[in-house]
């Protein structure tokens, strides 16, 4: 797991419009059909509460991010036609994170930089 260090996991939260629930659970699957692709991607999956959904998901560096953000852009085009993205949180290294800064900027997402912890 020697990629681990340079990880960086991205939170988004968006909150799905009444009765469109399963219009997003549909584009759920086109965004893990082209997700299950990438190579450095960590993990990658969906929680729902009500009509609250959070993607769960890690890359290897700020690239791994970038890569699949473009992978995805059109899935997440989709899924903001019935949902408004309310949260984005970036976990990583600081110097991975601030080569998100800018690309990410007009998203206005929360950075939380590393500090410690264990992994295997």
């Amino acid at each position: 797991m020697s990629e681990l260090p340079s990880a960086v996991s991205i939170h988004p939260y968006f909150k799905v419009q009444e009765g469109k629930l399963d219009a997003f659970r549909e584009t759920m699957k086109e965004f893990v059909a082209r997700t299950s692709n990438e190579d450095t991607c960590l993990y990658y999956d969906f929680s729902v509460n009500g009509n609250v959904v959070f993607c769960r998901e890690a890359y290897i560096g700020a690239a791994g991010v970038l890569k699949h953000l473009e992978n995805v852009g059109s899935c997440i085009e989709e899924a903001l036609a019935f949902s408004e993205l309310f949260r984005l949180e970036l976990h990583g290294p600081a110097d991975e994170l601030d080569k998100l800064r800018e690309p990410l900027a007009e998203l206005n997402p929360e950075f939380f930089a590393h500090v410690t912890g264990v992994a295997n």
